[in-house]
């Protein structure tokens, strides 16, 4: 479609008036017999590019001899041409306005600095991605277009034969590649002038035109979204004991002795935590209630970050959920100590052993989902085992994993499959993800399209609910936030899986098992892992957790199993539960749910200056006592 005219009526329009304007300068020469026929312009432009290519050629042989080597590498130039002409046109055509009635509106784009605070990440009302479905509509329209003006041209060429022979003599004629770069010509990797409306500078900015520029998805961090909200924000890097390197996230509040750690699940990442915007994301509610907020990353995303730049698939990816509670919180949990004792000037670099049990200059408290909950009790399990500090001071569990033999047929089934090929598979398939940038692209469209094209959308949200034995998660939903795109997305390591069957299989929640009394006797100096849930002992904080009444992904029933076997073991422990599926404790904006976390963080006061002081003076009594004791 070209101004409401169809491709096909305009090529018919054009071909009627080409056709009568030939069709009179042969009838006005048969007639006219007193002298010679008027030129057309084309005709003339044709006898002049022919009359001044001989007058070069006869003073030129060397012009001679590169127009005959033109003419014997015709073929090829005709085979590398077609190719060309339809990829810059589609490419070209793209870049416009699509011709789909869908987006023949335009729209007015704002700046991000007028952006309502009040929308989830996708925002789909301002969102001008095509998803797969318009990118083929797309392709079909500027394919057909492109078969009319190959069609419109052809005949065309044939009705006027001089500018015929005067185009192909200009294809072949270095004279004409002198010409076009004389006049200057546009080349496709020159940079593309434009202004962005609302930009405080309204002087033009230079952006290179490229071609990942025209698949339009959507490749926003966690980053952009806080940004975008105004909100400050800060990346720390972190890196673990065994070389994995990790990304904290942060929404910097320096000067608050109050800090909440959030800790993602399986397949996500600290997207998940800022999703919902302003009004239903628990890291800006923290934030708004004077915390400091540290959004933790798992290590396990497919850009595979590791201090080793020449490691393996196989390496990298050798690793189990034991890592993520005694390799990945230890690392980020101790960054945040360092950062906070020394931004509120109360780093103590004399501290030893015997300070283990000194009150901290902050409160700080942890809310994980899922994966992050068995791998934050995990955390605190072991470190109380070592005897070394955890440094937090609630826990605010949200469906957390660890006991899972109450699940459907389609989770029993995977569990055996896991245990009975995990010899063979473990060494052929290290871990479960998107390998490639292209199909990591053909994910992020195809979630547009299930949000544009409600069927569709509708049966795959039907079978997604099947395949996780009814659980009403808006599965649609999370597969289009922008942690799952084309450069990155989180994965999951073959052992992870692998544990998680372990833990189904035995109805323990305890540690990964490595196959064999030697293995475990290295490990864990015992034949058999570690029991965490025999260990529950050891968590010496609150622990708050939330069940969800429809989550058929980990049932409500073996959050119940957690209270229950904390209670056995003495700890303060706290049972609540809502209406929720599995991914609507972070994908949804869920006020009560909110509500009931903050409250929760707020039972924790942070120490006050005096109480702080009144700790150091003990402690150095008791320092005091001990020296003379051993004098």
């Amino acid at each position: 479609m070209h101004n409401g005219v169809s491709s096909f009526n305009h090529f018919i329009h054009e071909l009627s008036v080409d056709s009568d304007t030939s069709s009179l300068d042969y009838s006005s020469g048969e007639e006219d017999s007193d002298g010679p026929p008027p030129a057309s312009p084309s005709s003339q432009c044709s006898r002049l590019s022919w009359a001044s290519a001989s007058a070069k050629s006869e003073g030129h042989w060397s012009e001679w001899i590169t127009f005959i080597l033109w003419w014997l590498i015709l073929p090829l130039r005709i085979l590398l041409w077609v190719p060309q002409y339809f990829l810059r046109l589609f490419f070209k055509r793209s870049s416009r306005t699509p011709a789909s009635p869908r987006r023949s509106q335009h729209r007015p784009r704002f700046s991000k600095t007028n952006s309502s605070k009040y929308h989830d990440v996708p925002n789909r009302a301002t969102d001008r991605r095509r998803g797969v479905v318009e990118d083929l509509h797309l392709a079909i329209e500027i394919c057909i277009e492109a078969i009319f003006d190959f069609f419109h041209k052809a005949t065309h060429l044939l009705l006027s034969p001089s500018e015929a022979i005067a185009i192909m003599l200009s294809w072949f004629s270095p004279s004409s590649h002198r010409r076009k770069e004389k006049h200057g010509h546009v080349s496709d990797d020159e940079t593309v002038q434009t202004a962005t409306l609302g930009d405080g500078d309204p002087s033009l900015t230079e952006r290179p035109a490229r071609l990942y520029n025209t698949m339009n998805t959507d490749t926003r961090t966690c980053q952009d979204v806080i940004t975008e909200l105004g909100y400050p924000y800060e990346a720390i890097r972190v890196v673990t004991s065994d070389g994995y390197v990790l990304l904290l996230e942060r929404i910097p509040r320096r000067d608050a002795r109050k800090a909440v750690y959030l800790q993602h699940g399986i397949l996500d990442s600290s997207m998940g935590w800022v999703s919902n915007g302003v009004v239903g994301s628990p890291a800006f509610a923290a934030y708004d209630q004077g915390y400091d907020v540290f959004l933790g990353n798992f290590r396990g995303l497919v850009s595979r970050e590791h201090v080793n730049k020449n490691i393996s698939s196989k390496e990298y990816w050798r690793y189990s959920i034991n890592e993520h509670g005694t390799e990945d919180i230890p690392a980020m949990i101790e960054k945040i100590h360092e950062i906070k004792t020394s931004e509120l000037n109360l780093s103590q670099p004399n501290n030893t052993d015997e300070d283990i049990n000194e009150e901290e200059p902050y409160k700080l408290c942890a809310v994980c989902h899922s994966l992050g909950g068995a791998a934050i009790l995990m955390y605190v399990i072991t470190r109380k085992i070592k005897e070394k500090p955890h440094r937090l001071s609630r826990l605010i569990l949200l469906s957390p994993a660890g006991f899972h033999e109450d699940s459907n047929l389609g989770f029993t089934l995977v569990e055996y499959i896991f245990l009975f090929v995990s010899p063979v598979l473990s060494r052929l398939v290290p871990a479960f993800y998107i390998p490639t940038r292209f199909f990591r692209m053909l994910l992020n469209k195809l979630a547009l399209d299930f949000h544009n094209y409600p069927a569709l959308g509708g049966l795959v949200q039907t079978l997604m609910s099947y395949v996780v034995g009814g659980d009403s998660s808006n599965w649609v939903g999370v597969l289009g936030l922008p942690h799952y795109n084309m450069n990155d997305m989180p994965a999951v390591s073959f052992r992870v899986a692998q544990h998680l069957a372990q833990i189904k299989h035995t109805g323990k929640f305890r540690m990964f098992d490595y196959g064999s009394r030697r293995g475990n006797v290295e490990v864990y100096g015992s034949p058999e892992p570690l029991d965490l849930g025999e260990s529950y002992s050891f968590i010496d904080v609150p622990v708050d957790l939330v069940a969800g009444k429809k989550d058929k992904v980990i049932r409500p029933s073996m959050v119940r199993k957690h209270y229950k076997v904390m209670r056995e073991g003495g700890v303060d422990v706290s049972f609540n539960e809502f209406e929720y599926a599995h991914l609507d404790f972070t994908f949804s904006h869920r006020e009560e749910l909110l509500a009931y976390v903050m409250s929760r963080l707020l039972l924790v006061e942070p120490t006050s200056v005096e109480q702080r002081q009144m700790s150091q003076k003990v402690m150095k009594l008791k320092k005091k006592k001990k020296e003379g004791t051993v004098v």
